[in-house]
C-alpha cells in the first residue's frame, strides 16, 4: 500500500497540538527509511512544544531546563531528551540531522515527545476538571488551605 503511509511510531499524544502532530506524524513515516531524519524532526516537534509552553523556543537544552524548574519532578522525563551521554546538551540542536542517531535514539524521542505532552498538557487539563467539577465550598476550603483565598 503507498497511500496513506503509516507510521512505524506509537500514535501521537491525543492533546498533541497540529502543528506538532504533523512533524511527529512525518517523522514516523521515515522511521523505517531514516532514523537520523526522524529523529531531527522529532527533536525540531519538542522545541516547538517548549515554545508553545512560554519558552523562548531559540535552544531546546534551556527550554527544558526552565520547563523542569517550572515543574518539580519532571527532570527525569525531560532530562531524557536533553542529556546524552556524559554531555549535558542535546545533540544535535533541533532540525539537524546527527549521523549517531539511530531507530532506538528516534523511538525515545517519539517516546519522550508524548511524554512531555501528557505531563505538561494534558495532566494539568485534567487536574482542573476535577478542580472544576468540585462544589463550590470545596474549591473555597482547597483555596484557604492553600493560602489563595
Amino acid at each position: 500500500m503507498v497511500y496513506p503511509q503509516r507510521g512505524e511510531a506509537p500514535p501521537a499524544h491525543p492533546d498533541m497540538t497540529e502543528d506538532i502532530r504533523r512533524d511527529y506524524d512525518e517523522a514516523s513515516t521515515i522511521l523505517d527509511l531514516s532514523p537520523r531524519g526522524a529523529a531531527a524532526l522529532i527533536r525540531f516537534g519538542i522545541q516547538k512544544l517548549c515554545k508553545e509552553l512560554g519558552q523562548a523556543g531559540k535552544n531546546i537544552n534551556d527550554d527544558i531546563g526552565a520547563l523542569v524548574k517550572k515543574r518539580a519532578g519532571r527532570q527525569s522525563a525531560a532530562g531524557t531528551g536533553r542529556c546524552e551521554g556524559d554531555r549535558q546538551q542535546c545533540r544535535p540542536p533541533p532540525g539537524q540531522i546527527d549521523l549517531r542517531d539511530d531507530r532506538a535514539t528516534a523511538e525515545t524521542l517519539f517516546r519522550l515527545l508524548n511524554l512531555i505532552v501528557d505531563k505538561t498538557i494534558s495532566e494539568p487539563k485534567h487536574v482542573a476538571e476535577v478542580y472544576a467539577s468540585r462544589p463550590v465550598g470545596a474549591v473555597k476550603a482547597i483555596e484557604k488551605r492553600d493560602g489563595k483565598a
